[in-house]
């Protein structure tokens, strides 16, 4: 605790303040948050924008680091709100705007997507689209001044990066573009609200939606023409950047070395479950062909993607319905939640929406199902439990109904995937232990969940610091007889196929992204590890109770590591 100094600003009203000053700068984080006022602005991702963001960042800080600290609440509250402001500023710093292009977390993304989040209720609310899709031109802009920076400087993504984001700018601007869908989303919308009908309005949002697929298509090409020529050859990007990367998604630096050891571990461990469980499934059967029966069995499958998500939403309602009182006290402002497609053109994987900030828009789980055609059910219950209830959507919905007892940046502004990771795949296990996958096709996807997790450590760390595949590495289930070989973008395809059976497709994408987001895939086992080991730890205490652990933990937010393990010590 510190004492005040003259002038000082309180902690919480700063926090306040920083979410709006963010916003200003950053309109298309407010759109995600749901503050109102912005919707129609754009951020300014070009070096001058984010010098100017630099400076706020710095202001910030400089006055946080000056706030009284009388209680632990107003301490937590500064501790959160430098953290994150330097982290900003590192990062900047470090010129990784220079270079921000991946498959599924870059401006490249954001940009498009912040559309799917964007109220559709009222005239006015549509009218905010039509003039971000009609200077979609100024941020697409600022983006390719910032890369170009880059490619001055000899900072440069990887050439597999850049291929993935010239597909997915080709479907941004074509015909079967995301843009397009706000076409059917203005006639749904019609259907509710008179008003919306109006012929005028269809045509400025036609025009508009042109507009911005010309705007991708020419950013499109340029990443053709002038970026892709440039990119390196090589996925990896080294022990040091690594490092960085892994210690900013967990709030804690690991030795990158154990825990590629403990990842292998994890792999040997899970696989020889695997075989038990399958058995259960088809005891005449070997692996192999029970993973291939669980994806093609259509007694084990939705009939059609409408019944998928209904069936998927029906989990949502029951898990909510049962654990609410029992195992969680949830926030009665997230008792709904809503299961929806995902818009075509962005990376593979299920998804969650947080809420906004007044909870008008509820949280959302968003299923990608572009080209699907059979809909297996075995891993996708996993998938429900980690991106709805009780995963992401009770840790992130929780944070934010907090009210004051955490400040507004932290409810709205901070996330660490070491704890959000880690706490939605620690739900899959709970789940597990709860006796929530009935049958067993459902615990065989729930362990594929966990194989698949322990891969993406040892492929993570084994590309990016171009490591060595251990000597006899799961030779006693004859997948992956790779021992001895160097990490590479073909061996971690191997492995996503032959050893967590994904499909090519999925598995493409999923490479492309650990290659691409160094340090971000091992943050569901890292974290999920700490919070056992934790609840570990507290259940030796007298009167242990794991309601109370679980409101204990969800009650201090999205923290790093460090700072988490810390305030959950009886003594903090």
């Amino acid at each position: 605790m510190n004492p005040e100094p003259a002038g000082a600003a309180d902690i919480f009203e700063l926090s306040d303040r920083a979410i709006e000053s963010m916003a200003d700068l950053l309109p298309t984080m407010a759109t995600g948050l749901g503050l109102p006022g912005r919707n129609h602005r754009w951020d300014d991702p070009s070096p001058e924008g984010v010098a100017r963001l630099r400076a706020l960042f710095a202001s910030l800080l400089a006055e946080a680091e000056q706030c009284p600290t009388p209680d632990r609440r107003s301490l937590i509250a500064q501790r959160v709100l430098i953290t994150d402001l330097q982290l900003g500023i590192d990062s900047i710093d470090a010129g990784l705007w220079r270079s921000d292009l991946n498959n599924i977390a870059s401006p490249w993304q954001e940009i498009r997507e912040t559309f799917d989040l964007m109220p559709t209720d009222t005239v006015a609310e549509w009218d905010d689209i039509v003039v971000r899709l009609e200077t979609i031109g100024e941020p697409l802009a600022g983006y390719r001044a910032s890369l170009t920076a880059g490619l001055v400087a000899g900072e440069v993504v990887a050439r597999r990066q850049v291929e993935v984001a010239i597909e997915q700018g080709r479907i941004a601007a074509g015909d079967g573009s995301s843009f397009v869908l706000l076409l059917g989303s203005l006639a749904e919308a019609a259907d509710a609200d008179p008003a919306l009908g109006d012929p005028a309005l269809a045509e400025r949002v036609t025009a508009a939606v042109g507009v911005a697929r010309a705007a991708y298509a020419d950013m499109t090409d340029w990443l053709e023409s002038d970026y892709l020529p440039a990119a390196r050859l090589d996925d990896g990007v080294g022990r040091d950047a690594w490092l960085a990367s892994s210690t900013r998604f967990l709030g804690r630096t690991i030795d990158p070395e154990a825990t590629y050891a403990w990842g292998w571990a994890e792999l040997e461990r899970l696989l020889a479950r695997r075989i038990t469980v399958a058995a259960r499934i088809d005891p005449t059967a070997t692996v192999d062909e029970v993973m291939q029966r669980v994806t093609t069995d259509p007694s084990m499958a939705a009939p059609d993607a409408d019944a998928f998500i209904a069936i998927m939403q029906e989990r949502q309602e029951q898990a909510l319905a049962q654990l609410n009182g029992t195992h969680f006290d949830v926030p009665e402002q997230i008792t709904t939640i809503e299961v929806r497609v995902a818009p075509p053109g962005g990376a593979l994987a299920a998804h969650y929406i947080a809420p906004s900030e007044d909870f008008t828009r509820p949280g959302r789980v968003m299923y990608p199902l572009d080209g699907k055609e059979t809909f297996p059910l075995y891993e996708e219950v996993t998938t429900a439990y980690h991106e709805g209830f009780p995963g992401h959507h009770l840790q992130i919905g929780w944070q934010t109904a907090m009210g004051d007892a955490l400040s507004r940046f932290h409810r709205l502004a901070v996330w660490y995937p070491g704890s959000g990771e880690g706490w939605a795949l620690y739900a899959e296990h709970l789940m597990g232990e709860l006796g929530y996958f009935e049958k067993p096709e459902y615990e065989l996807g729930l362990l594929s969940s966990q194989i698949f997790r322990a891969a993406r450590i040892v492929i993570d760390i084994g590309c990016h610091l171009g490591l060595t595949v251990p000597e006899g590495a799961l030779a006693d289930h004859g997948v992956f007889d790779h021992g001895g070989e160097t990490w590479s973008y073909e061996l971690g395809l191997d492995m996503l196929q032959s050893v967590c059976h994904l499909d090519p497709l999925n598995a493409e994408s999923e490479i492309v992204r650990y290659l691409g987001w160094p340090g971000q895939a091992i943050a569901y086992k890292v974290g999920e590890k700490f919070i056992l080991d934790l609840r570990d730890e507290r259940s030796h205490d007298p009167g242990f109770d794991l309601k109370t652990f679980h409101a204990d933990l969800l009650s201090l937010g999205s923290l790093g590591l460090d700072l988490l393990e810390e305030l959950m010590s009886p003594t903090a």
